[in-house]
């Protein structure tokens, strides 16, 4: 979702500082590591820190072309995303797109275990009775291809700088969801 739906804002870097996690580790893996008390106290403040990212969010380039288009061809569309599910409603109503998507399919961390695994994938496949061969995965961060590939999709790799340090891991690469519509 953030970074791909919409432009990317998260400074995980300031984030990781803000909570007192090492730089050199994912926020939702040092939230693991932490004992039950702390990572309820962490969770919570993560959980404030992105709600001010999500008030700010903006439709990404060819955003609402895609998602319009996706439609027209299936009802099927999800969000996978290592958000909280308020926030997560929170970045779709402020960038305007959160009538393209259906609640029940809004899965983020506290639904599924988190990208890169594949279980939010699978469980939308399986809701959805589809295929893998049906089925694509897009995002702009490696953990979003690696999920895609452990589940057997095809995925597309957005990333509007256009430099693709991950795209071993992705089927395609995009610099702007418009560019779906061409593939």
């Amino acid at each position: 979702m953030d970074g791909t739906l919409t432009i990317a804002q998260h400074d995980f870097n300031a984030i990781k500082r803000e909570l007192g996690f090492p730089l050199d580790m994912d926020i939702l893996t040092s939230l693991s590591k932490l004992p039950t008390e702390l990572k309820l106290q962490k969770n919570l403040q993560l959980d404030a820190i992105e709600l001010e990212v999500a008030k700010f969010a903006e439709a990404s380039q060819g955003c609402y072309q895609l998602l319009e288009q996706i439609h027209l061809l299936t009802h099927s569309l999800g969000i996978l995303t290592r958000n909280s599910f308020l926030n997560s409603l929170e970045t779709l109503k402020a960038a305007g797109i959160y009538d393209f998507f259906s609640e029940e399919y809004i899965v983020c961390r506290d639904r599924a275990l988190p990208k890169p695994n594949p279980d939010g994938i699978l469980f939308l496949m399986k809701e959805w009775n589809a295929k893998p061969e049906e089925t694509i995965m897009i995002g702009d961060y490696l953990y979003d291809l690696q999920a895609g590939k452990a589940a057997g999709v095809e995925t597309i790799y957005i990333d509007p700088s256009g430099s693709f340090p991950f795209k071993e891991n992705a089927n395609y690469h995009v610099k702007n969801l418009e560019e779906i519509l061409y593939l």
